[in-house]
């Protein structure tokens, strides 16, 4: 089918108390283990690009394999701007044809966040093109973000505050998590979260997903979250199908015995944490 919106599905989500798990990919192999995943699970899926990923390929790129490989599913498959860094950037990837963007003003002050995001709404609503916004700080570094160490996590008065001042329709908060690789269990700020989504009325977000426990995972989707970031793992997931491959056979030449070996590997990982969103099965 044809390219969704997140309007639609973490709606859904919200009503239903499960989250969408949202997959960042890098290459045409992690969108076909994603979606084909999403398929098997019949599952709705928000497929994911950094700004870092799209400095590699470009936004029409990752449009035409997304677009392409969506057309040939029968399940929703959003494609997602992720920590859209700048207003440029968002308004690119608006014009491209992505159907959800982001935009991370999270190292502004609260201010210019609220003035940032509020005009990236502004000009995504004539085309009915939703928004996701972060407030507070998600601490860590993948790719070009990084976060820094600890995180500010969010103040559930601002997130009411924020969310009216910039019309946004959904918000990623921070209440603990980590970009990239956690050296510990993170503790995360359940009952914090509870407080914000009791304030705001829009689907909230987890960002920094990968290497949570499911179980923590699940009890934040108890209480509030509607879609569910990883990243790291898939990257994880795919290079250990390339080694692997790559170690049993040093003189592999053919691309496509270690990028079969990575989907496979992919779409196990992106099926179990669907399962953990509790998203299989939510396709209409």
């Amino acid at each position: 089918m044809p390219l969704v919106t997140t309007s639609q599905i973490l709606s859904d989500a919200r009503n239903g108390r499960y989250a969408v798990g949202a997959f960042n990919v890098e290459n045409m192999e992690m969108v076909l283990a994603v979606i084909q995943a999403a398929e098997e699970l019949n599952a709705p899926v928000i497929l994911q690009t950094t700004p870092s990923t799209v400095k590699y390929a470009g936004l029409d790129l990752y449009l035409a394999n997304v677009k392409t490989a969506a057309e040939r599913a029968k399940v929703p498959v959003v494609l997602h701007l992720d920590h859209g860094s700048d207003f440029r950037l968002a308004m690119q990837a608006l014009r491209t044809g992505y159907t959800s963007i982001m935009i991370d003003g999270s190292h502004e002050a609260f201010e210019e966040n609220i003035e940032l995001s509020r005009r990236v709404v502004e000009a995504c609503m004539p085309s009915d093109i939703p928004v996701e916004a972060e407030l507070g700080k998600v601490g860590g570094k993948e790719d070009d973000l990084d976060g820094g160490e600890g995180s500010a996590y969010t103040d559930p008065e601002e997130a009411k505050m924020f969310v009216e001042k910039t019309g946004v329709n959904s918000l990623a908060v921070a209440i603990g998590t980590a970009h990239g690789i956690y050296k510990g269990e993170p503790k995360l700020d359940l009952e914090r979260l509870s407080e914000i989504a009791r304030a705001v009325a829009i689907p909230l977000v987890l960002h920094g997903a990968s290497g949570l426990p499911d179980e923590t995972v699940k009890m934040a989707i108890e209480r509030g979250i509607c879609k569910v970031n990883y990243a790291t793992e898939l990257r994880i997931a795919y290079s250990e199908g390339v080694k692997e491959v790559l170690k049993e056979n040093p003189e592999t030449i053919d691309p496509k015995k270690y990028g079969s070996a990575g989907i496979s590997k992919v779409k196990r990982f992106v099926k179990e944490k669907m399962i953990t969103c509790g998203c299989a099965g939510k396709a209409p």
